[in-house]
């Protein structure tokens, strides 16, 4: 309801313009930068989006290469429409992002049936995904979905240290290998590895275990090491591997288990918040290792009033 009365009050912007009849490549290029934005086609009167900073930009850089061409373009800010309504509206938007969702998720099945992914097609895809996910401005009911299936197809697809109970001192001053951009999951097993396993710790980024033999993997694609068991996240899976029964951790684990899998099954939210947070640093460009650092910070916070 808050998102529909934002519209209300934001309204649209409306983008008209004509291209003269030049080159076919031009009006190609064009149509594909529009498809870009996202926009919404309004009845052939012209191309709708919710008028926010972003969009305005979105469209301001549109017509700037209309008019490079020789085109003529207008933006206009509509305060309403009646006809269709605003939830009519955004119900089209969420079509439409149905559409390019649908596509990925069908992508990503094929990949998966095919076996083996390689890191390079896991990054395509992943990329595909925030594409949509920046013009998805109502969240369509599959954005989940393939999220959900984007994290499937980056588990490790083989058993890792699975066998029983491990001992800590056999896991003393190793360098530790996930993948990079870490989010809660692997920012918060960063911080258990150190602060529970091994104090000395190390810790490297990247996408091919193969690349680095001696690492230990956490939470990676494909590859050997400590990642999600079933219903545990990597975070959990570590604590009950080496036996780690401290009350605060584990309570920490049920925060981390909420945010990695984006269910309430323990009714934490501070995992949650945690993300966001690593999400908004990481769309800062901080670096991994300041990512995992400031993450450990949190962890370790949240460690002394759980």
């Amino acid at each position: 309801m808050a998102k529909k009365q934002q519209v209300k009050e934001a309204g649209w912007l409306l983008l008209i313009f004509y291209l003269p009849g030049k080159k076919a490549s031009e009006r190609v290029s064009v149509w594909r930068k529009l498809q870009a934005t996202g926009a919404l086609s309004l009845r052939n009167s012209g191309y709708l989006l919710p008028d926010t900073p972003a969009n305005q930009e979105r469209f301001a850089w549109l017509a700037t290469s209309i008019r490079a061409i020789a085109g003529e373009v207008s933006v206009l800010q509509v305060g309403a429409i009646d006809d269709p309504s605003p939830e009519e509206l955004m119900q089209s938007f969420r079509n439409e992002r149905n559409k390019d969702y649908e596509a990925l998720l069908g992508d990503i099945e094929e990949s998966r049936n095919k076996g083996q992914v390689s890191a390079a097609q896991l990054a395509r895809l992943k990329r595909r995904l925030e594409e949509i996910r920046e013009i998805d401005f109502f969240r369509s009911s599959l954005q989940g979905d393939a999220e959900k299936a984007i994290d499937l197809l980056e588990r490790p697809q083989t058993m890792r240290f699975s066998a029983g109970k491990l001992s800590a001192t056999d896991f003393q001053s190793k360098t530790w290998m996930t993948r990079p951009r870490p989010g809660i999951d692997r920012v918060s097993s960063a911080w258990l590895i150190k602060r529970f396993i091994d104090p000395k710790a190390r810790f490297i980024f990247g996408p091919d275990p193969a690349a680095h033999p001696k690492a230990i993997p956490f939470d990676m694609f494909q590859g050997h090491g400590f990642a999600h068991e079933g219903e545990l996240c990597t975070f959990e899976v570590l604590c009950m591997r080496f036996g780690i029964r401290d009350k605060a951790v584990l309570r920490i684990g049920q925060a981390i288990h909420d945010a990695d899998f984006d269910e309430p099954r323990f009714g934490r939210q501070e995992g949650i918040a945690i993300n966001q947070v690593l999400k908004g640093w990481a769309k800062q460009g901080v670096s991994d290792e300041e990512l995992l650092r400031r993450g450990a910070d949190l962890i370790e916070a949240m460690y002394h009033v759980t």
